[in-house]
């Protein structure tokens, strides 16, 4: 526990900190700072944070191809290429009754038909 004679001193920069007692950065972008070296340390890769924005990118892809009205879509596979969709990422695959596999970003996935066609699914809440 600090006492109140003990300054508080930004985790990044070192200034004192100002404010809150439970305050750790004196603003933004020494959190930022702070948070960026951290995972420098802690192996997070520039390998690591490209699978993963091009998992969210893929995410946000399926998102805006399925209307929010509908549960599935048809789309063709050469429009999901030139949306950008990298199909070499997902995060988890559901494998249904009949033995079909969809590949899924999160809440939205595909799964692969006939004739380089693709049905685009939002994951159910419950």
């Amino acid at each position: 526990m600090t006492s109140i004679s003990e300054t508080k001193k930004c985790l990044f920069c070192t200034k004192p900190l100002r404010g809150r007692a439970d305050k750790k950065f004196c603003d933004d972008g020494c959190r930022n700072s702070y948070n960026n070296q951290q995972k420098s340390k802690s192996g997070y890769s520039n390998y690591v944070r490209n699978i993963y924005n091009t998992l969210f990118k893929n995410r946000r892809i399926l998102e805006q191809i399925l209307p929010s009205n509908e549960d599935i879509i048809r789309i063709n596979l050469d429009k999901l290429i030139l949306k950008g969709y990298v199909f070499k990422y997902h995060t988890h695959t559901y494998t249904n009754q009949k033995g079909s596999i969809y590949y899924y970003c999160f809440d939205y996935g595909y799964l692969p038909l006939e004739n380089n066609w693709f049905l685009i699914v939002r994951r159910k809440e419950g």
